[in-house]
């Protein structure tokens, strides 16, 4: 058990992260996830997804009690399919559990929270290069960019439907609230 789950108070939480085996991205935010939970005495478990064909399946492995949480991941067959995101957050919901995404969209959509690149921005900065490459610009001197600016969301009403009080420092660094 890490160091930082040894205290009389803390205990080691499991919480789960729904990804799709096959999107290679995933793999490496996996292993700086788990390193950022094992320093909270988290433990980050893997759970498997390939989107509508099988996320019932997937999710009735834990209806036993076993997860704290759920972290579905930004995956264009997971958390941008509507109907697995729906899925997800009904069965978050039913089992009283805190869920989040990185996905722009799903704390709107009924989800905890969501945590994630300002889409909004990406994508202007993508408009940018797509001018600077039709007044010239080549694309393989252009530099490649990360996201700046993230975007915190979370639902309220959610957190009072399972029964959590979002802790004030959330709240206050939260772009969006929503009641």
């Amino acid at each position: 058990m890490p160091a930082a789950a040894q205290g009389s108070r803390a205990r080691f939480i499991a919480h789960r992260s729904v990804v799709n085996p096959d999107n290679r991205i995933w793999r490496d935010i996996l292993i700086a996830l788990n390193a950022a939970a094992e320093q909270l005495g988290l433990a980050l478990i893997r759970i498997e997804s390939r989107g509508t064909v099988d996320i019932d399946r997937t999710l009735g492995h834990y209806t036993n009690g076993t997860v704290d949480g759920l972290l579905l991941a930004s995956d264009s067959t997971l958390a941008g399919d509507p109907s697995v995101r729906e899925r997800v957050i009904e069965f978050a919901r039913e089992q009283h559990l805190p869920s989040a995404s990185t996905y722009a969209t799903y704390a709107q959509d009924g989800g905890l929270l969501s945590l994630g690149a300002d889409m909004g921005a990406v994508f202007r900065r993508a408009a940018e290069y797509v001018h600077r490459i039709l007044q010239g610009a080549r694309p393989s001197e252009l530099p490649v960019e990360r996201p700046v600016r993230f975007r915190l969301s979370v639902n309220l009403a959610t957190a009072k439907a399972i029964g959590i009080i979002v802790p004030p420092t959330i709240l206050g660094a939260a772009e969006e609230v929503i009641e």
